[in-house]
């Protein structure tokens, strides 16, 4: 019986593993927001204790994986980008690799319209799966 329990353990274990893996790499994540990301973005929890020390080009990134587009307080955004909240949009793991691949594409086909615009220039064409699992790893706005 302990043999049973400890093979489903193992199991369920690997598993896991595995789908992280296709999910993104945390640490590859980690190391990519330090060169492409920090630049415009900080990382600073709930208690005001500075994780990644970046731009403030950007908004802070901490909690943006599962919270509102356009939600972190006292930032400006752009209009899209607060269209975008008003009609629903979260950062789920998609809507975030899309988003950081093209922004102003992704804007424009979200919202169906060919005006939108976003404050992001920046195109993140590698390694999106891996700054959304290292985001996700941090927790915070879920």
């Amino acid at each position: 019986m302990k043999l049973k329990i400890a093979t489903a353990l193992a199991a369920v274990t690997l598993a896991g593993s595995a789908v992280a893996q296709e999910a993104g790499d945390g640490a590859a994540g980690e190391d990519l927001f330090g060169k492409r990301c920090r630049a415009c973005h900080m990382i600073v929890n709930d208690a005001g204790e500075t994780i990644v020390k970046g731009g403030r080009t950007g908004p802070n990134l901490y909690g943006v994986i599962g919270r509102e587009a356009g939600a972190v307080e006292d930032y400006r955004y752009k209009k899209s980008i607060e269209e975008a909240r008003e009609k629903g949009l979260v950062w789920d793991e998609a809507s975030f690799e899309a988003y950081v691949q093209d922004p102003t594409g992704f804007l424009r086909e979200y919202l169906d319209d060919n005006g939108a615009r976003s404050g992001m220039t920046f195109k993140l064409r590698e390694g999106a799966a891996d700054v959304y699992a290292y985001l996700a790893s941090l927790g915070g706005g879920m």
